[in-house]
């Protein structure tokens, strides 16, 4: 529950708490104007939520700068920095010193240790660890960041306005370069120059009668 002193200083700020019996803010987090907090969330740990941000339900926000006019939804924040004008989850990751501003982070994205450009979307079930990425890039479904050799962990580098295909393998430490597009299903373990169309050299195997004599009906 909150504080009912704090709960009080936050109404004449103009937030809205819709549940404050399911909703637990520490006191020292600070808030700006005509933000609205959802049922059970926990915003933990000197957070800062600047104005006009919209926390949804079944967030954990913790250590962390959330800045003007957010919209956050069943997600996990740490130690990060998120900017103006994002779109988070729902079921999204975001830890370790993770920056981003103006994009659009969707269902079971996890984010860690990478700065994100304007306008980056990464729309579902993708990893990005030790990356940076330019602005108005498209990271696609299934995408993974492989920042870690078993050893050492190593950084990747995306240029602007990129699209990254589904199910592709990013083997840092590798430079993609501004306006590359890169086909699904790829691995990249060298550096690509920029505007590149990249595609994996694999060819389909197609067999006529494959299915009749193979796959049987019970």
């Amino acid at each position: 529950m909150i504080e009912k002193n704090f709960l009080k200083k936050l109404e004449k700020l103009g937030v809205k708490i819709l549940d404050p019996s399911s909703t637990f803010i520490d006191t020292n987090c600070e808030f700006g104007k005509n933000c609205v907090i959802y049922p059970n969330n926990y915003i933990l740990a000197g957070t800062k939520i600047e104005e006009s941000c919209t926390v949804e339900e079944n967030n954990h926000i913790e250590n962390s700068v959330i800045g003007k006019n957010n919209k956050i939804t069943n997600s996990y924040i740490k130690d990060s920095s998120i900017l103006e004008n994002n779109s988070i989850g729902p079921y999204s990751r975001l830890r370790s010193a993770t920056i981003l501003n103006g994009c659009k982070i969707g269902n079971f994205v996890e984010i860690k240790n990478s700065i994100i450009g304007d306008f980056v979307k990464a729309g579902h079930l993708a990893y990005i660890g030790d990356a940076e990425i330019g602005e108005d890039t498209n990271i696609g479904c299934g995408v993974v960041f492989c920042n870690y050799n078993g050893l050492e962990k190593y950084k990747t580098y995306v240029g602007k306005n990129c699209f990254i295909g589904s199910n592709v393998n990013i083997i840092a430490p590798v430079i993609i370069g501004d306006n590359s597009y890169i086909a699904a299903g790829c691995t990249i373990y060298k550096n690509i120059e920029s505007d590149k169309f990249v595609i994996s050299s694999r060819n389909l195997n197609i067999k006529e009668d494959y299915k009749k004599i193979h796959i049987k009906k019970k």
